[in-house]
């Protein structure tokens, strides 16, 4: 049973960092893409960042500059560090594991909160 556990959301003030972290099991970690997608209130789920099994990384123009997207296969965790943070990265950050066959899990998601 494949699991995506994603921790590190808060709240945090504008201009703030933070470091989302996804641990992964029941899946082949090294052979996925992994990434990180966000959905606000109101607005339609947005991807962050993607990061293939060969360490090719994809931003959204919304973070591009201010998030950096990692994986340790060793450990079959990925990460988010995102810094410079405005108040409309306020989102669940939800984790994404898409395999080879195209099969995609998604995690539970962590909430970030980005507030004076």
């Amino acid at each position: 049973q494949v699991q995506l556990v994603e921790s590190g959301g808060g709240l945090v003030q504008p201009g703030g960092s933070l470091r989302l972290s996804c641990a992964a099991s029941g899946i082949i970690f090294r052979i996925v893409t992994m990434g990180w997608y966000r959905l606000a209130p109101g607005k339609e789920r947005e991807l962050v960042a993607t990061i293939t099994s060969g360490g090719n990384t994809n931003y959204a123009h919304s973070v591009k500059g201010r998030a950096t997207i990692s994986r340790d296969n060793s450990m079959s965790m990925m990460y988010l560090q995102m810094d410079s943070l405005k108040p409309e990265d306020t989102a669940v950050y939800y984790c994404n594991a898409q395999t080879p066959a195209g099969l995609d899990y998604w995690g539970k998601g962590t909430l970030v909160t980005v507030s004076s």
